[in-house]
């Protein structure tokens, strides 16, 4: 009963957020990221000054007062004598679209399925999931000296969030998973406050054929998991859909896009280019717009620009007086800007490195690169065809052009980091390019898609407030090709959101034969009270396939449902230092048995080998017997 409480009280504090920015007089596309960013933002700082929990108890709880006063309000308001008409133009009313109907019924969809998913990503459990879970236990960021957090200077930004909504709907990875996708279609759902058309549905069906096109550059990690490469982008988005959205109100769209940038620097280490190129178009809108005419939107403009590094210096405060900064992190930079001892790298080495990026870069077997080619011929070929047939006035062209430059100096500045920051065993791999690659196409699209969906906007010969009582288009042929348009989108949008939804069914399906699944049937999950980590010294048994063990994914996975820092594992037992091996340990765990271990296990143990826990008891002799262990 107490969940199911809890879990209101979120909806509610949700919903009380959503209502004032509402009755201020936001569009209510913009509504779902700016309050996700703002509470992020809120429960971000709370953590950094060690207030967490405090911190969230009170964003809830503001949030519920808000909602009763609007309530209030609404109640009094309503029961005042005012015409119809007065009513109608009330700020209290609200009006659900078409589009909003059938976006949230796309949304309930994907998070019902999405409450059955689990963490499979090998990142989840190196960082993510575990981070959360410390947080939820301990009702603070990690500490310094905690051994269960591997990279310690990954900002927490999206973890603060799903701290917020965890602490209250509850701790289990499908409500994880269920709040990452709170922020993901939230940015979605904001990139369609660029149609100002709102009687068109074209203009919809094409812009959401463009969101849905987004989710092929994010097959490699999908929406089932709490990684935040897909995430960047889309902030970066929505700042741009906002910019462009209220570009007559540039001093509302600053303060929309305050939190907005804010949190995008907390997402990852990298959100700060994401959030550059977002507030660099709210600059470019402002100067194309206005200029230095109106000084409120100078100041605006710029002052929250340079507030949004806040959270970003925030962070970098925080790792300095917690002796984070001093660590050595995955991604090591010195002081001066150049590479520490530890990554710096040959000459060899740096050859090798920019001739496997350029390689990759080029590849056509690689999403990025398909992405890139048609985007570019795509928007070429239209762009020509309307300078040779029609009188449009389409700015695709030049969006093309910034949107190209962008992803040159990204991809530069990818190579620098591998070349300058990361260790060379991950660089020479060019460990996650595919993933930082994607990121920017998916930038790279959706922002092309959101420049030809206001393009098309902008050739509809009779606005929708401006049409006559007989007619709505120039033409009957206009017309037919309007209807055959929206068809084709939709179907293309419901076709390729179908795929995705059954690439999420297949994965929830297999999820009980997959190694983490393996692990949690053995380990179970451990959620200690207060956080306290077992100490305990584990020794994991099972099999390398597809490299699981070698690559330190099983160690992670156990460490997660463990809530343990102290795990190895191996592939097979060399029979002459079994003993010597195994008595360095607490606990012999067997996650996937095998014949030869079976017989040596049982040879010199007596025990069957057995999926299962195996307490190791060492006798004053220095010998070592094993016992099935029930419990720890």
């Amino acid at each position: 009963m107490m969940a199911v409480l809890t879990f209101l009280a979120l909806a509610l504090s949700f919903a009380g957020y959503a209502a004032s920015a509402l009755w201020i007089g936001m569009r209510r596309e913009f509504i779902p990221v700016v309050v996700c960013s703002s509470i992020g933002c809120v429960i971000y700082i709370c953590g950094i000054f060690g207030v967490l929990r405090a911190g969230a108890y009170v964003v809830l709880s503001l949030g519920i007062a808000l909602l009763l006063a609007r309530c209030v309000v609404w109640l009094i308001h309503t029961l005042r004598e005012r015409s119809k008409a007065d009513y109608e133009r009330s700020p209290w009313r609200w009006k659900p679209q078409l589009f909003d109907v059938l976006f949230l019924a796309g949304v309930l969809v994907f998070v019902a399925l999405l409450s059955f998913s689990h963490l499979e990503h090998y990142d989840n459990y190196s960082h993510w999931a575990v981070a959360l879970k410390q947080m939820l236990l301990t009702d603070s960021f990690p500490q310094v000296g905690s051994d269960l957090i591997s990279f310690k200077n990954y900002p927490l930004g999206t973890t603060s969030f799903l701290y917020y909504v965890c602490l209250f709907a509850g701790h289990s990875q499908a409500m994880m998973i269920i709040g990452q996708s709170l922020l993901i279609f939230s940015c979605i759902y904001a990139l369609f406050g660029i149609i100002s058309e709102r009687g068109r549905f074209l203009l919809y069906a094409f812009l959401a054929f463009g969101c849905s096109v987004l989710s092929f550059f994010n097959l490699t990690i999908r929406i089932n998991n709490l990684l935040v490469d897909f995430l960047l982008p889309l902030f970066a988005l929505a700042i741009i859909a906002i910019a462009y959205g209220c570009r007559d109100r540039l001093v509302a769209a600053s303060f929309m896009i305050l939190p907005v940038a804010a949190f995008l620097m907390t997402v990852k280490l990298t959100g700060v280019i994401f959030a550059a190129i977002g507030l660099l178009y709210l600059i470019y809108v402002w100067f194309t717009q206005h200029g230095w005419r109106r000084w409120p939107d100078v100041l605006a403009v710029f002052g929250i620009s340079v507030a949004s590094f806040g959270t970003y210096a925030l962070w970098q405060w925080h790792m300095a007086v917690t002796g984070i900064a001093e660590l050595s992190n995955k991604f090591n930079i010195g002081t001066s800007g150049a590479a520490t001892t530890d990554s710096a790298k040959s000459q060899e080495q740096i050859a090798h490195i920019v001739s496997a990026f350029v390689r990759a870069a080029v590849d056509f077997g690689t999403r990025p690169v398909w992405g890139l080619l048609i985007g570019n011929v795509a928007v070429i070929v239209t762009s020509l065809a309307i300078a040779f047939f029609s009188k449009w006035k389409w700015q695709l062209w030049k969006a093309l052009i910034a949107l190209d430059l962008v992803v040159v100096l990204y991809y530069i500045g990818i190579l620098g980091m591998y070349v300058y920051s990361m260790p060379e065993s991950e660089a020479s791999s060019l460990a996650g390019f595919d993933r930082y690659a994607n990121s920017i196409v998916v930038l790279f699209v959706g922002a092309l898609m959101m420049c030809a969906t206001t393009d098309i906007q902008g050739t509809f010969h009779y606005r929708v407030g401006d049409t006559k009582a007989y007619q709505s288009y120039k033409s009957v042929i206009t017309k037919d090709i309007y209807q055959k348009s929206v068809v084709a989108c939709v179907m293309l949008s419901l076709a390729i959101l179908l795929s995705e939804f059954n690439g999420l069914n297949t994965i929830i399906r297999e999820y009980p034969s997959s190694m983490p699944a393996q692990v949690e049937r053995v380990v179970g999950d451990n959620w200690p009270k207060h956080g306290t980590e077992d100490t305990h010294r584990y020794l994991l048994y099972g099999q390398d396939s597809n490299g699981q063990v070698t690559d330190y994914y099983m160690q992670y996975v156990a460490k997660y449902y463990l809530y343990a820092p102290h795990v190895d594992a191996i592939v097979s037992f060399y029979e002459a230092n079994m003993d010597h091996l195994i008595s360095s340990y607490d606990y012999l765990v067997v996650i996937e048995p095998d014949a030869r271990e079976q017989a040596l296990l049982s040879k010199h143990y007596g025990v069957s080998g057995d999926e299962g826990f195996y307490r190791v008891v060492k006798s004053s002799d220095g010998g070592i017997a094993l016992l099935p262990a029930t419990s720890r």
